[in-house]
């Protein structure tokens, strides 16, 4: 008897490591039965700003299914928000899955939790400058106390699908989605120690069993983490007096029925005791059978649980490594992207600016050719209008040349004729017969004297250039020519 009672113990012990071990995570154990429906209760009033509603919850012990009451608790930092745990099934039976806190909501099975907890989400309220504001069509909030508040309908505010459980018979069909996925795989803070106290209140009172209370607790919410008593505790809908009786007078270690339960095992311990002096051969061999069998069972449960848990750590382990490598890839791949789109930016900027380069040096070349066709032009302009000017100022001077030419040419002419006449004057004079007189006193002159005029023209012409005589009259034979040809220059 002894030993059953050993064994049982043993086991209890072991469950209540895994539920403890699993209080931050999965737990390791499966239970086949499903946990109750989710009961009906109302939502204190909100004790203080900075306050999120956790809703309540089924837990498990070796005494069954016990509720968890939902309660107002403190974020553990500004910008937190609170993911229900569930109750999932999988692989012939129910699994926990811890809530836990993070920057976004996750995935809680598709629960209808109520008071903003629709299954997806969370629509209680929102942080903003580390300042929770709360909605109060879904919370139960004073407005002397808490100013940050304001109103939006949800549907299904109220717990109208009381399903506790995710998958198997009965149970919701909800997937996660990507987004819960990532909320999931992103850091999580654990419960805190007043959500753990919670659990712990709950679990040690009696009346908390869904055995006892038949799904209708009698603390099913409280104002504040552990305060089972006073006005801030709110039972389900349907719990009778003898439950919240039960639930008020909770059972510490002192009371009377655990004082009684001490003597029942003391009285227990003596008969076992007394029948192990009467059969002590016995009892050593059924104790020594028990205890290796014991021993067995728990080397192999150690062995599972080790086994399992190593799957666990691989498992975590190969999804952190996957996890790595995608991430790994994600940025390698972000990073050759970026790469490429610089490059591709860069040869478009040095392309344009090769175009732009080009096109500067071409507008400059062409102001620069445009430029010294300009100065060509001028140039040429200036040495034509130069040329222009010398061959006029030549053909002027050609004609101040052609004209002096022909007064110097009508001058010469003039002296000649009227140095011709002169000879010829006198020419006459000394071929007529000398006088009387003459012939008597004077020698007769030479005739060779009378041309010396012709040999020095020079003379004549410098005279008459010194001083221009009359002009002569012009002979029979010059006045007998055309005039064309009179003014025609010399040669």
């Amino acid at each position: 008897m002894q030993s059953i009672r050993f064994i049982r113990a043993l086991a209890f012990a072991f469950i209540m490591l895994a539920l403890s071990a699993a209080a931050q995570a999965q737990i390791a154990v499966s239970i086949n039965i499903a946990p109750p429906a989710l009961p009906v209760y109302e939502q204190p009033v909100c004790p203080a700003p900075g306050y999120i509603w956790t809703p309540g919850y089924w837990a498990y012990s070796a005494a069954g299914y016990y509720w968890v009451p939902g309660t107002w608790v403190e974020a553990p930092a500004a910008g937190l928000l609170w993911t229900p745990g569930y109750w999932a099934f999988g692989n012939g039976g129910y699994v926990w899955n811890a809530g836990y806190w993070g920057p976004q909501v996750g995935f809680y099975g598709g629960i209808v939790y109520g008071y903003g907890y629709t299954g997806v989400g969370y629509q209680g309220g929102y942080w903003n400058n580390r300042q929770f504001y709360y909605n109060r069509s879904v919370n139960n909030v004073s407005t002397t106390n808490i100013t940050n508040v304001y109103n939006k309908t949800i549907v299904n505010n109220t717990t109208v699908n009381r399903v506790s459980y995710n998958g198997g018979p009965g149970g919701t069909t909800a997937r996660p989605t990507a987004q819960q996925e990532t909320a999931a795989r992103g850091k999580h803070t654990p419960p805190t120690a007043l959500q753990a106290r919670q659990q712990q209140a709950a679990r040690a009172n009696r009346a908390q069993l869904a055995s006892v209370n038949h799904g209708h607790p009698p603390v099913a919410a409280t104002s504040k983490p552990g305060e089972f008593t006073g006005t801030g505790v709110m039972a389900a809908k349907g719990a009778t007096t003898e439950n919240k009786t039960s639930a008020n007078k909770q059972s510490p270690a002192s009371t009377k029925e655990n004082r009684a339960a001490n003597k029942a095992a003391a009285t227990r311990a003596n008969e076992n005791k007394a029948a192990e002096n009467k059969t002590a051969s016995n009892r050593a061999a059924q104790n020594k059978t028990a205890e290796s069998k014991a021993a067995a069972a728990r080397a192999k449960e150690n062995q599972a649980a080790e086994k399992s848990a190593a799957a666990r750590a691989n498992e975590q382990k190969a999804n952190a490594n996957k996890t790595a490598a995608n991430r790994a890839a994600e940025n390698k791949a972000a990073e050759n992207k970026a790469a490429a789109a610089r490059a591709k930016e860069n040869q478009a900027a040095e392309k344009e600016a090769a175009a732009a380069r080009a096109n500067e040096q071409k507008a400059n070349a062409n102001k620069a050719a445009a430029n010294r066709a300009a100065e060509n032009k001028a140039a040429e302009n200036k040495a034509a209008a130069a040329r222009a000017k010398e061959n006029q100022a030549a053909e002027k001077a050609a004609a101040a040349r052609a004209n002096e030419q022909k007064a110097n040419a009508n001058k010469a002419a003039a002296s000649r004729s009227a140095e011709n006449k002169a000879a010829e004057n006198k020419a006459a004079a000394h071929a007529a017969p000398p006088t009387a007189s003459a012939k008597r006193g004077q020698p007769a002159e030479r005739p060779e004297s009378a041309p010396k005029s012709e040999t020095r023209p020079e003379s004549a012409a410098t005279e008459a250039h010194a001083r221009p005589p009359k002009a002569p009259r012009a002979s029979t034979e010059e006045q007998s020519r055309p005039k064309k040809e009179q003014e025609k220059p010399p040669q």
